[in-house]
């Protein structure tokens, strides 16, 4: 009894200190991002897609942060291209970085029974064939709005599994309409009749 006393006391110790260090670096005046570090995200988000991009009648400075939230922060390659690395370029065996442009974004990964989903804009132009406000749905709430099966209901509504929608749904809105606009810019991926208008 007196060890698990201890190794509580310890872990709230270690949490406190944390905690502590981390008010200490992120100050009342961090809270606010600077338009400096804006700027960097975007100009750092329009260098690293992998794919070129349309910026015909979008916003540039969403599409770029939106790239920048997902290849920098969110990792959506790694689950949504089939494979995420181009021949010889899979940093995981030690070779340079070289993402699938071929396939970017457009689904097909295998986990168990589901597969990921398409996130390219198709010849309408929406990515992954929704609006934005069924995207945002989606990603706040994990509904699966096309059906797809296998799905796992829950009170009658099937729900993404994998995909780490609890996550993602904590975006900020000016972040979710970043990422649903880099979304738009990248190239389709897919048939004739799904990428031509």
């Amino acid at each position: 009894m007196q060890q698990t006393h201890t190794k509580s006391a310890l872990l709230g110790v270690l949490c406190l200190t944390l905690f502590m260090g981390y008010v200490r670096a992120h100050g009342p005046d961090d809270e606010a991002e600077t338009a400096t570090e804006h700027e960097s995200r975007i100009r750092i988000g329009l260098s690293i897609s992998p794919v070129p991009l349309n910026l015909v009648k979008k916003n540039r400075a969403l599409v770029g942060l939106g790239s920048y939230i997902v290849n920098a922060q969110g990792g959506c390659n790694d689950c949504h291209t089939n494979p995420p690395f181009a021949e010889g370029g899979d940093p995981f065996l030690g070779q340079p970085k070289h993402i699938n442009q071929a396939g970017y974004l457009g689904g097909g990964v295998a986990f168990g029974p589901f597969v990921s989903r398409n996130l390219t804009p198709n010849r309408l132009g929406l990515p992954a064939g929704l609006t934005y406000e069924r995207f945002a749905e989606t990603m706040r709430t994990g509904r699966d709005l096309k059906n797809i099966p296998p799905a796992v209901p829950s009170e009658d509504v099937n729900l993404l599994q994998v995909m780490p929608w609890p996550v993602y749904g904590e975006m900020n809105d000016r972040d979710m309409r970043a990422v649903y606009e880099y979304l738009r810019a990248i190239p389709c991926v897919g048939s004739a009749t799904r990428c031509t208008p």
